[in-house]
């Protein structure tokens, strides 16, 4: 019984030096690194920034367009439907209404936060 006691022990303590020994050598051999120019000015960056800015432009200009395209097509479809299918369509053309103001407020609003950033 001493003799598996001391066995697990002796396993342990191996373990515990190779890990110390591990964490000894990698902070012994990180090297630090240090931003020349600032995060602000990488590519990465200033690319994610004109990205951003350009998608919120052009679905600022494009959500109203769709929404106008689909509302049109609705109403033709409401138009040619049944009671029960136009309670259906009405409910579709509010839907397309809601998400239109929905895309062009939450890109006016995250235009307007990447705007403060520059």
């Amino acid at each position: 019984m001493l003799k598996k006691i001391k066995n697990f022990l002796e396993k342990i303590k191996e373990k515990i030096v190779i890990t110390l020994v591990a964490i000894y050598t990698a902070s012994m051999m990180s090297t630090p690194v240090y931003a020349v120019e600032g995060v602000s000015n990488s590519k990465i960056v200033t690319g994610t920034e004109k990205l951003i800015n350009d998608t919120t432009t052009w679905l600022m200009i494009l959500a109203p367009v769709l929404a106008g395209l689909l509302i049109i097509y609705f109403c033709i479809r409401r138009s040619a439907a049944d009671e029960m299918d136009q309670k259906k369509w009405n409910n579709r053309i509010v839907t397309a209404i809601i998400s239109c103001i929905g895309a062009v407020l939450g890109s006016a609003t995250l235009n307007l936060i990447i705007g403060y950033y520059r």
